[in-house]
Formats: C-alpha cells, sequence, structure tokens
C-alpha cells in the first residue's frame, strides 16, 4: 500500500491531509491539527518451518495452483517476535513451535514491510487454517527460493548449510509474504 492510499483524512481531525516536507521527506500531514502519517514498515514474521525433517511450504487459497510459500504473518502489539511466531505456526498449521533461531531480516519496501524471518523446528499434527488449502513438505535440498522477501531469508538458510541455492521466477503479481493472504 502507498502512503497516499494509506491515509486521505487526518485521523484525529478530520481534516484533509496534504503533502509537505517534514524531516527531510515529504509526508502526509494535517495543516489544522499537525498530525504527521510518518507511514513506517510494518514488521512481518516468516517461518522457514522444518517438520518431519523436512520445510513445510503452504499455498494459499487466493494463490496459484503451483504456488507455495513460508508461514507469515503481521506481529501483534504486546507480543515478542517469538510469540508472534508461534501464535502465526499455531493459528495457520496447529503446529507447534520446539524451537528458533533468527534467518536475518529483510526489506520489502514495495510492501513497506519488514520481514523478520526464523528458521522453525515444530511438532504436531498439520491442520490448515481456512486461509490456506495445501502444504507441501520439501526436502531441503530441493528447496527453490524465489528473488524476494522470504524467498532471500530461504536462500540465506540454504547457504548457511552449504545447500545449492537455484532461485526460481515467480508471476509479478503473487506476494509470497502477505500476511493478509496467508
Amino acid at each position: 500500500m502507498t502512503e497516499s492510499a494509506a491515509y486521505h483524512f487526518c485521523p484525529r481531525c478530520a481534516h484533509a491531509l496534504v503533502r509537505r516536507l517534514n524531516a527531510g521527506r515529504e509526508r502526509s500531514l494535517c495543516p489544522d491539527c499537525g498530525w504527521v502519517h510518518w507511514d513506517n514498515p510494518l514488521p512481518v514474521l516468516a517461518a522457514l518451518v522444518e517438520y518431519e525433517g523436512k520445510i513445510l511450504l503452504a499455498r494459499n487459497a487466493a494463490w496459484a495452483e503451483r504456488i507455495f510459500a513460508l508461514i507469515t504473518g503481521f506481529m501483534e502489539r504486546g507480543e515478542t517476535p517469538e510469540e508472534g511466531l508461534a501464535r502465526e505456526l499455531k493459528e495457520e498449521t496447529n503446529l507447534d513451535l520446539q524451537q528458533s533461531s533468527l534467518i536475518g531480516v529483510y526489506e520489502f519496501q514495495r510492501k513497506n514491510e519488514v520481514i523478520i524471518a526464523y528458521h522453525v523446528e515444530a511438532t504436531g499434527t498439520v491442520q490448515l487454517s481456512e486461509e490456506l488449502v495445501d502444504y507441501r513438505l520439501v526436502a531441503p535440498e530441493r528447496l527453490r527460493p524465489w528473488r524476494m522477501g522470504t524467498g532471500l531469508a530461504m536462500a540465506d538458510w540454504m547457504r548457511a548449510r552449504n545447500l545449492p541455492v537455484e532461485f526460481i521466477d515467480l508471476p509479478a503479481r503473487i506476494e509470497l509474504h502477505d500476511p493478509k493472504a496467508d
């Protein structure tokens, strides 16, 4: 979402916003009460889930049939990244987080997000949420990351294990880490 699409009116006083230079950047702000839309990136949690020795990739109901990706979701107020990761994993797959380790932090400027990606070891029985329609268990050496967002985290995780990285190209419209779509 672009900043202009986010707010047209001040959420404090309902006055129409204007674009002006503020703190070195052009931003939307209220000329009446002074409210500034800082448009800070949203934190997104991503889980590269290891389950029964393989990596679990899931397909969202809105995606093309052959598109599978990591489990993702927005971090919520009052939770640590690890707590959010455990919550998202349980909500989306019914799996329990046993252990997690940070892979890295990745920008996704196109969606104004910061992705915090973890490798997760999980146990339990897979039961997908209504938003997910299918999953695959893939041997780590057979993973094929994509060149954006969570695909970059997958590639870094593979490199750390000396696995060969062969990127795939995806259709431009696919948002593989969109927590609203998971």
